[in-house]
């Protein structure tokens, strides 16, 4: 069987922020980097993951993909259409095609709005997809689809719990029938319990709808639970990818080795046996990177050469996924 197309294509995306000094006649003296030579594909079907550190460029890369951010350079291709240079009614078309649904339950809902109102805008904005007399009942259908009461399609956001408040995003971020869904840390307020109960509903309408989603979080249990690939971000750039085993069993970057690490492990009769990595030191800033590697400057491994030679992004001998690393080796995996 032939090998389906990436839905989404990225390539080289790139978002700086310009940093400025004076008060009337400010002047351009530098730029954070926040997304710098970002690269990865999409697949029908597929989830996957991001994760890194707070200011890594997660949620940045999240905002550039559904326009809500003006890249630096770059290109991200949906059927053959660039996100990042759509314009006009191209960009209306793919916008249909690429939803979002944000991490904050409470400035992502207009608190002035209800329920019916916020779910049914898409409708409002693409009067297209539904007639008009037909969106009340569109919009209580997909309450049901995400497990809320049709019912309460009069009630504002304030009534719901935080759980529920999701499920209203995921309804609003259906509503177009999208083929791609941005989910930018969609749990990362919720409780446990309640964490599992969107997951699982994520993985349902998945299967339900044929979507594919990109899923960022920084809690790697979840992301392991939901993701069929990972991509590790690292100070703007993607350090490492693979598929759940190739990152999670057999990871090779450094910086992946310690994020892993990390991670809690509920049986204490083989807590002992976790080699616990301690990074030294803080995260550079991202206006002004290391040269080469951008981890070296915490990094157990660094030599002149990470300092001088900035590693690719590739498959390396005795690995089977991309890593950005000059001396990728394969860790032992976790207990």
């Amino acid at each position: 069987m032939a090998t389906p197309e990436p839905v989404l294509q990225v390539r080289d995306l790139r978002k700086y922020f310009p940093i400025t000094r004076g008060i009337v006649f400010k002047r351009h003296v530098g730029d954070i980097k926040a997304v710098d030579g970002v690269s990865f594909d999409l697949m029908p079907g597929e989830t996957l993951g991001i994760v890194g550190e707070s200011g890594c460029g997660k949620s940045t890369v999240a905002r550039l993909l559904t326009g809500l951010e003006v890249p630096t350079g770059g290109s991200a291709l949906f059927d053959g259409h660039d996100i990042m240079t759509a314009k006009g009614r191209d960009l209306r078309s793919i916008r249909r095609e690429v939803q979002m649904v944000f991490q904050d339950l409470y400035t992502s809902l207009n608190p002035r709005m209800t329920v019916g109102d916020i779910v049914g805008e898409p409708f409002a904005i693409h009067p297209d997809v539904a007639p008009k007399g037909d969106r009340r009942r569109r919009v209580q259908e997909l309450l049901e689809v995400v497990g809320l009461n049709p019912e309460h399609i009069s009630r504002y956001p304030h009534q719901f719990s935080g759980g529920q408040r999701q499920r209203i995003g995921v309804a609003r971020a259906l509503a177009l029938q999208p083929k791609v869904i941005v989910l930018d840390e969609p749990v990362s307020a919720l409780d446990v319990s309640v964490q599992a109960q969107v997951v699982n509903l994520l993985e349902s309408l998945q299967t339900e709808f044929g979507l594919s989603y990109i899923f960022i979080a920084h809690d790697l249990s979840v992301v392991r639970h939901i993701c069929d690939r990972v991509a590790v971000m690292y100070l703007g750039r993607i350090a490492e990818i693979g598929d759940e085993a190739q990152i999670y069993e057999r990871t090779a970057h450094p910086y992946s080795q310690a994020l892993l690490s990390a991670v809690p492990v509920a049986d204490p009769s083989v807590r002992h046996l976790s080699n616990r990595i301690v990074l030294e030191g803080d995260v550079p800033s991202p206006a002004n990177p290391p040269s080469g590697c951008r981890f070296r400057t915490r990094c157990w491994k660094a030599t002149e050469k990470c300092a001088e030679e900035e590693p690719e992004l590739m498959v390396r001998p005795g690995i089977d996924h991309e890593v950005a690393c000059h001396y990728a080796e394969v860790a032992s995996p976790l207990p």
